[in-house]
């Protein structure tokens, strides 16, 4: 599964340097991280539309564009889908609860 994520991370970061009326991406890196953020809130609300409505394909297709526009801000950010796996890694067997806490206590540092 992380192969096709970083595939699409590779798309994204020749993206950067293409012009901005050749590709819908690198029009949006163009415009800056605001529209990029616009994007994934409409992204986000969409999804939470879909799912109230809870239609499984449709989930799954808003829920595409929402991570799609994520790794946008990835890319954007000089940051990669690895990080995002690293960071789940380190959580998982984590307790929700508990992971939140050491996130409270580390805040606080």
């Amino acid at each position: 599964m992380s192969e096709i994520l970083n595939q699409l991370a590779e798309v994204l970061e020749q993206r950067k340097t293409a012009e901005p009326a050749s590709s819908y991406v690198a029009s949006l890196y163009s415009k800056g991280l605001d529209a990029i953020l616009k994007k994934i809130g409409e992204e986000a609300t969409e999804t939470v539309m879909a799912a109230k409505d809870g239609d499984p394909d449709k989930i799954v297709y808003e829920v595409a564009d929402l991570w799609f526009h994520s790794m946008v801000l990835l890319s954007q950010q000089n940051l990669s889908p690895d990080d995002v796996l690293q960071e789940l890694s380190r959580r998982f067997g984590l307790s929700g609860l508990e992971e939140k806490a050491n996130r409270n206590h580390s805040d606080s540092c």
